[in-house]
């Protein structure tokens, strides 16, 4: 596990190929196995591909366009990410009315399930990353009418998942963990 840990990576180049179907269903499966508050199973994916993902597209263009008029090549930049993307996935958490503290626990028990989905990506040979900023849109109220979202939903990342287009080994450096841990 320590290995398949160290080697995951966020992958922002993908191959053309479009992921199998049986491929999401075993990262949307992992996801399902997170740890989660009194079993509430906060979370919900929304599948971009093909004519979804081109008008999601449009909806990301729009909103960065907006955000960085005078910077055309940040937006160039950014747009590039996600127009060579094969399969995006949107995932929420469940917002509980009245109960701050169970909603911030349904957001980390959606975050451990975007963990375990981008084990399995890397264990079935697919790349991921996990965007919030920018064209993740995640902080943006467009994206959240896009996917129809109820207001019982907060979005927590956009997933871009496809075949990495070149291989990635070189380890990256981490501080180890002698130096971020204190014992009490």
């Amino acid at each position: 596990m320590l290995d398949v840990l160290k080697k995951r990576r966020a992958i922002r180049q993908f191959e053309s190929r479009e992921v199998e179907r049986s491929k999401i269903d075993m990262l949307l499966e992992a996801a399902t196995y997170a740890p989660n508050d009194r079993m509430r199973e906060p979370w919900h994916f929304y599948i971009l591909q093909g004519a979804s993902l081109k008008d999601y597209q449009k909806v990301a263009l729009k909103y960065l366009q907006n955000r960085f008029p005078t910077k055309p090549h940040l937006v160039e930049s950014s747009m590039a990410t996600i127009t060579n993307t094969p399969l995006i996935i949107v995932v929420t958490s469940a917002v509980v009315a009245g109960d701050e503290g169970a909603t911030k626990d349904n957001s980390f028990a959606v975050s451990s399930a975007i963990m375990s989905m981008w084990l399995m990506a890397e264990h079935v040979g697919l790349g991921m990353v996990w965007r919030t900023r920018g064209v993740g849109l995640v902080h943006d109220t467009e994206l959240h009418s896009f996917i129809g979202a109820t207001k019982e939903e907060q979005l927590v990342g956009t997933l871009c998942i496809g075949y990495p287009a070149k291989d990635i080994t070189t380890p990256k450096k981490r501080t180890p963990f002698t130096e971020k841990t204190t014992w009490l």
